[in-house]
């Protein structure tokens, strides 16, 4: 009998996860199916793990947070970082037990690593969702402090319109969080100065449809080095493939 995996999120249009775990389970002979759940609250997962076959979820935008409240276990990094992407489903004697993991620490961290340089000391993040606390936490995690950058002023967070020359000069990595730019607003781009950009800059976007978004592309016109977060998709994947497993 084949096990079940999917993801939970709203949208889904845009996501790669049953494309990849198809094509994984095609591979590898693997007797297990993917399928989307696009729900529109968080709640709906309980209905969802009744399913006696599911044995793990992937969560996205907007539910990472959200369902904290309803595991039975969170792993600590994430709990450190307030949000679960990777849900293992245990069905037990005395019912459904879900388990929390955060696989985006390690696929952000894996992928970005090899772009950093000794000048890369600060960050601004942009977005204040889920994900973004991850990226702060691996940034940590690789000596790079953090600020976020949201539209709207909050205490210890910069809005849009402070990023000044002087701030964008000593903050030489800057991270997309948001989902400015996915497909289908692909004419889109986060609202900082790319004219204070340099080639000492690094622009990663967390976003991967389309591959080259307008962040990076106007990165790239001042000379950054810029990357997308299509290859933290493929690593974070397979960390999932271990959480599921309890490798």
């Amino acid at each position: 009998m084949k096990e079940h995996y999917g993801l939970i999120g709203y949208p889904l249009g845009h996501s790669f996860s049953a494309r990849f775990f198809s094509e994984k389970f095609e591979q590898e002979g693997i007797a297990a199916n993917y399928k989307n759940y696009e729900i529109l609250r968080a709640e709906q997962l309980l209905d969802i793990v009744q399913d006696p076959q599911l044995r793990g979820l992937n969560v996205t935008i907007p539910h990472k947070q959200a369902v904290l409240p309803m595991l039975d276990n969170i792993s600590e990094e994430a709990k450190a970082i307030g949000a679960v992407n990777v849900i293992r489903v245990s069905h037990e004697a005395d019912g459904v037990h879900l388990y929390g993991y955060n696989s985006d620490v390690v696929g952000f961290s894996r992928s970005i690593t090899p772009l950093l340089n000794p000048s890369h000391k600060r960050a601004l993040i942009l977005g204040t969702g889920g994900a973004s606390k991850a990226v702060v936490y691996g940034l940590q995690q690789l000596g790079i402090a953090s600020t976020f950058v949201s539209r709207s002023k909050k205490s210890g967070q910069l809005t849009y319109e402070e990023l000044s020359p002087a701030i964008m000069a000593e903050h030489t990595v800057i991270v997309n969080c948001s989902p400015v730019g996915m497909f289908p607003h692909i004419d889109e781009a986060p609202a900082i100065p790319y004219a204070s950009l340099t080639p000492q800059h690094l622009l990663y976007d967390l976003v991967y449809n389309p591959e080259q978004t307008q962040f990076m592309t106007r990165g790239s016109a001042r000379g950054a080095v810029v990357k997308n977060g299509l290859e933290m998709l493929h690593i974070q994947a397979l960390v999932a493939w271990d959480f599921w497993h309890e490798r």
